[in-house]
């Protein structure tokens, strides 16, 4: 082998880049999960400081709690949506389930077109061809000269 010669690259079989693509989807959904929670907290003590610190709002109460208290309540409600929806539904709604619910409805929706085409058959048949007598032993070829 030269050393001018190329490098050929490894070919990679289509399982094994499925589970590749599946991980690397995983960790982006993990590392958008930990960078809201980040955010969160960020975000928690930014309103905390702004309320208790600055008094900023401090009158507007909601319910007879403070605005802010509500704020990073709802916002945990949030987080913890994303959280149920990165650990818990992507377990059993990954990639396969798609797959899986994708053959699904295109074997359904081939079915109801091949019912459709037979009812459509039966309903309105094709005329029968007509064959027209063959000929290819009578006639006389033809000289191209």
């Amino acid at each position: 082998m030269s050393i001018f010669s190329k490098k050929t690259q490894p070919t990679i079989d289509p399982e094994q880049r499925a589970l590749i693509e599946n991980a690397q989807t995983r960790v982006r959904q993990k590392k958008k999960l930990y960078r809201h929670f980040v955010l969160f907290l960020a975000g928690a003590i930014l309103l905390i400081v702004i309320n208790e610190l600055l008094g900023i709002g401090k009158e507007f109460k909601i319910f007879g709690k403070d605005w802010f208290i509500w704020a990073i309540l709802l916002w945990i409600f949030f987080f913890l949506v994303h959280g149920i929806n990165v650990f818990v539904l992507n377990r059993f709604m990954n990639k396969e389930w798609e797959e899986k619910q994708m053959n699904k409805l295109v074997k359904k929706q081939q079915d109801r077109i091949a019912e459709l085409e037979e009812k459509v058959a039966v309903a309105h048949p094709l005329p029968e061809k007509k064959t027209l007598p063959d000929t290819s032993e009578t006639a006389t070829p033809i000289d191209p000269n």
